[in-house]
């Protein structure tokens, strides 16, 4: 979001499109501080949220966001495939 033209803040940015999303796909590598708050601002407009981080980063999520159900993966291509399914189920249910 830092990389797109806009004049306004970048937080208001990425609230909107989170405003404007079916659901959110909240990424954990590298832990970084935003990526909590996102996940929080989909929560607490109701909109589902796909957790997701590598095999080797998963132990320093925050321990409140593990009682979540995380896509693990090692490899691109398994992250790949375990994404596609829980999307799909994401959009069905």
């Amino acid at each position: 979001m830092d990389k797109l033209e806009h004049n306004g803040k970048i937080c208001d940015k990425i609230v909107s499109e989170i405003h404007d999303s079916a659901f959110l796909i909240a990424d954990f590598i590298g832990h970084r501080g935003g990526v909590y708050f996102e996940a929080g601002y989909a929560m607490g407009l109701g909109l589902p949220v796909i957790w997701l981080c590598r095999e080797d980063e998963i132990d320093k999520a925050h321990f409140d966001t593990r009682q979540y159900n995380h896509i693990v993966w090692r490899e691109p291509a398994d992250l790949c495939e375990k994404l596609f399914s829980r999307i799909k189920a994401t959009i069905t249910s």
